[in-house]
């Protein structure tokens, strides 16, 4: 087993993202921060991922050599990005079979470094009471504030929270958006630091697009978020996207980095809940049960 500075081993036994396959040059040595440790990544001509505790023998900007093989991490592609783990990770990521849609856009929209914990940015991306607020005019707006009532469970069986039945007047949902409209959203969270957002398509009513955030955690209170977008649009440019997204989570990273404290308490009297927060509640109730130390305050025994 590594040396690590983390010792939460739920959370290194994760797999975690590294970076966006598509923004990686081939070859060539790139370097980032995972749970405090600095990992040294490349793909070689075919796009296979090899990571390794970065060393100053195998440096930044380099070519990839068998120095650097021979103490490989476990690596893997998916669903667009390099993810790595610095424990004994299970064989497969949770599914997104929507990314193997030829008719799909498939796109890293940015990757945001934000100084909150991995948690908190979770419940967050969870949280739709925010929309007319924050997104004011795109996700939502005034009067259409209300939360209406949802379902959320905790599925042992996929080892996952799933909220369904969510729906939200939004002005603008999506880049190919004419006007507003209700827009239902399914949230699954299928990963403590990841979370897989299902929404109606304007381009196609009887299927969804697709929003990922998969978090990469730096430490215990900073994150690098990788927004994954698998959607439906055939009309606008991949710059137009991108833009979008980044707009709406440009509108999130303030807030975020403002909440107090950075790390999310799991002790359910700690922040008051309401109505519109049972996915915060079951989130928090999920981490708990699994044990989950890093990124967050547990609560007291």
């Amino acid at each position: 087993m590594n040396q690590t500075r983390c010792q939460d081993q739920v959370i290194l036994n994760l797999w975690h993202p590294l970076a966006a396959v598509a923004e990686t040059v081939p070859g060539v040595v790139s370097e980032t921060v995972l749970l405090e440790e600095r990992i040294g990544f490349a793909l070689d001509a075919e796009g296979n991922a090899t990571a390794w505790k970065a060393r100053p023998d195998v440096p930044a900007g380099g070519r990839i050599d068998a120095a650097a093989l021979k103490d490989a991490l476990p690596t893997k592609t998916a669903y667009g990005y390099i993810w790595t783990s610095l424990g004994t990770p299970p064989a497969d990521l949770f599914p997104i079979p929507e990314f193997e849609e030829a008719d799909r856009r498939r796109l890293n929209a940015a990757t945001f470094g934000v100084n909150v914990s991995a948690p908190r940015a979770i419940e967050n991306f969870l949280d739709m009471g925010h929309f007319p607020y924050v997104h004011t005019d795109i996700l939502g707006a005034e009067p259409h504030t209300e939360v209406k009532e949802y379902d959320v469970e905790i599925s042992v069986d996929r080892d996952e929270i799933l909220a369904t039945r969510c729906r939200f007047f939004q002005p603008m949902a999506a880049a190919t958006s004419e006007g507003g409209a209700d827009v239902d959203y399914v949230y699954r969270v299928p990963h403590p630091y990841c979370s897989v957002l299902y929404k109606s398509s304007p381009m196609d009513e009887s299927r969804r697009d697709v929003i990922a955030v998969f978090l990469q955690p730096i430490d215990q209170e900073h994150v690098r978020a990788h927004m994954m977008l698998c959607i439906l649009d055939e009309e606008n440019e991949d710059k137009v996207i991108k833009r979008f997204q980044q707009t709406i989570f440009g509108q999130d990273k303030p807030i975020l980095e403002n909440q107090f404290p950075k790390r999310l308490p799991l002790d359910p009297r700690a922040e008051t809940p309401i109505r519109a927060d049972k996915s915060a509640i079951a989130y928090r109730r999920w981490l708990s049960q699994k044990g989950v130390t890093y990124g967050v305050i547990p609560a007291a025994v």
